[in-house]
């Protein structure tokens, strides 16, 4: 079968191969398991950090690639219910069940490291780690959904707690993740404000039910945020940039604000300072999230027929570096999808 595996390279500066190889199909299932024929893959930030060498625990010839949609192929004992042909998604990650604070064991993303990922036409899965796509989306969009979408939930729900009525800021707009986020926040009944270095996606942020959103180049868009919000101080901030941000967060939350950081792209740091602490501000890790949020994360989504932003869909696995190269400049608004089938079975 094909997949793409990562390959070690010496080239300065560091990008490592994402190769396309022949590898063996899974043999003979073990009880619990369940064969997947993977029908569409979707690109994560991840993979790109993976080829930069800027990741830990990479194991070189590993498959790569965590979010995944495809169709159950073989079965074998477990009482999940499943059966040949059902179309699943697969939990991202291993080692994490339901601890609200974090992994009860070796917790490990998909692809790329210790737990072999799904850019593969075939793909093994214990049972538990596999659930039925909601109805309502298709293959790319199912394949858009599982790492951004158990990280968004995990930080607006269970870290976040963002709730109807509350005013939440969501940054770097346009991001699979920031977009998971703006739809579980506006679904929540929440006001959603956001920011972004490019108007345009600010302005198909809005369109998408956010209330407004400043362009953080500009130095006073702190100011600019508390006219847009009337003045009403924000309540969480859904962030995964880090950086000198913080400060300006610090300045227009309210008492007990929620600082969710999922994530340090511009600089892996922050300043949190006595005024904060004053104000009783709370910056709160979060990092994906566990079976049971991934679970939660799809009953929400069924519920209120939530569809994740597709930006690109390309067809095959050959067509992987298209797909890097997209994600490298950075124009994309939602997620990069790869299709394993032909378009009319999408």
């Amino acid at each position: 079968m094909k997949a793409i595996i990562i390959e070690k390279s010496d080239a300065k500066p560091t990008y490592h191969g994402a190769t396309l190889v022949d590898i063996p199909k899974p043999g003979p299932l073990e009880d619990g398991q369940a064969l997947l024929e993977i029908n569409a893959v979707s690109f994560n930030h991840r993979e790109l950090w993976i080829r930069k060498g800027q990741y830990p625990g990479i194991v070189f010839g590993s498959v790569l690639g965590a979010d995944g949609v495809g169709r159950v192929a073989e079965i074998k004992g477990g009482s999940s219910g499943f059966k040949v042909g059902d179309r699943v998604v697969i939990m991202p990650s291993v080692g994490w069940n339901k601890n609200p604070r974090g992994p009860e064991e070796a917790y490990y993303i998909l692809g790329g490291g210790h737990a072999g990922g799904v850019f593969t036409e075939y793909y093994v899965s214990q049972q538990e780690d596999i659930f039925k796509v909601p109805d309502h989306l298709t293959d790319a969009e199912a394949a858009a959904l599982p790492l951004a979408g158990l990280t968004a939930y995990r930080a607006v729900f269970t870290k976040g707690q963002v709730t109807q009525g509350q005013n939440v800021l969501i940054t770097g707009i346009g991001g699979g993740v920031a977009l998971m986020a703006l739809a579980f926040c506006v679904a929540a009944g929440a006001n959603v404000y956001v920011t972004s270095s490019d108007d345009n996606k600010i302005a198909k942020a809005i369109r998408l039910g956010a209330k407004g959103g400043v362009n953080y180049k500009d130095e006073k868009w702190g100011a600019n945020l508390q006219k847009l919000a009337g003045g009403t101080p924000f309540d969480a901030v859904i962030d995964g940039a880090g950086g000198d941000g913080v400060k300006t967060f610090s300045k227009v939350l309210g008492l007990g604000g929620i600082i969710v950081s999922y994530g340090m792209t511009v600089q892996p740091k922050v300043e949190y300072t006595m005024a904060a602490v004053l104000r009783n501000i709370e910056i709160r890790g979060s990092t994906m999230g566990s079976r049971l949020e991934f679970e939660q994360m799809l009953e929400f989504v069924s519920k209120h027929k939530l569809k994740p932003v597709v930006s690109q869909v390309w067809q095959g696995l050959e067509s992987v570096e298209e797909g890097f190269n997209t994600m490298k400049n950075g124009s994309q608004f939602g997620k990069l999808v790869l299709s394993l089938k032909t378009p009319s079975k999408l």
